[in-house]
């Protein structure tokens, strides 16, 4: 068994064989914990400067979206669009999914002018391209294209569920008052 940095490394690589151990050591939940949040956290630093959100609140969002995300992708990949060798549980995206975030861990530079904004979408550009293996691997699927579309897919539910909850939580602080 490869060693948490090993994995941390191997998952940024896009290394398939690594998303394959990840998917199949249900005990690795722990370190995929450890990269989503230590991959909003550094999201949250680098964002410090330019307005962004607080750290916490970066943290907490990260784990939403970590959890939120590998759920409708479980959906989708196992209920909506299955190959036939398709067998996967909600921990092994889970797993796979919390190792896709590696390249977020870049995103603490985002805090430098500048450089910052290119590292920023530098690593979301590699953070999707990892998500894509992560997803390919867990779901045991033969087409990269397939993973792509769960993957597009699941990030337009994503984004609209997002949105909606965003907008319900504005109107509930004017309603407040706030």
């Amino acid at each position: 068994m490869a060693s948490f940095v090993d994995r941390l490394v191997g998952a940024a690589r896009l290394d398939a064989k690594t998303y394959e151990e990840i998917e199949a050591d249900p005990t690795a939940m722990g370190q995929a914990m450890t990269v989503v949040g230590a991959a909003a956290l550094a999201s949250g630093v680098g964002s410090f400067d330019s307005g962004g959100t607080t750290a916490v609140a970066a943290v907490i969002g990260g784990f939403v979206g970590w959890l939120a995300w590998a759920l409708i992708t479980w959906l989708i990949g196992t209920k909506l669009l299955p190959e036939p060798a398709t067998s996967a549980d909600l921990g092994q995206l889970l797993r796979t999914i919390g190792f896709s975030a590696a390249p977020g861990l870049l995103n603490v530079l985002g805090i430098i002018p500048v450089v910052g904004l290119v590292v920023t979408f530098v690593a979301a550009v590699w953070q999707l391209a990892a998500m894509v293996v992560a997803v390919r691997q867990a779901l045991d699927y033969r087409s990269t294209g397939r993973a792509v579309v769960v993957c597009v897919i699941g990030w337009v539910f994503y984004l609209a569920v997002s949105i909606g909850l965003a907008v319900m939580m504005g109107i509930g602080s004017v309603m407040m008052g706030g």
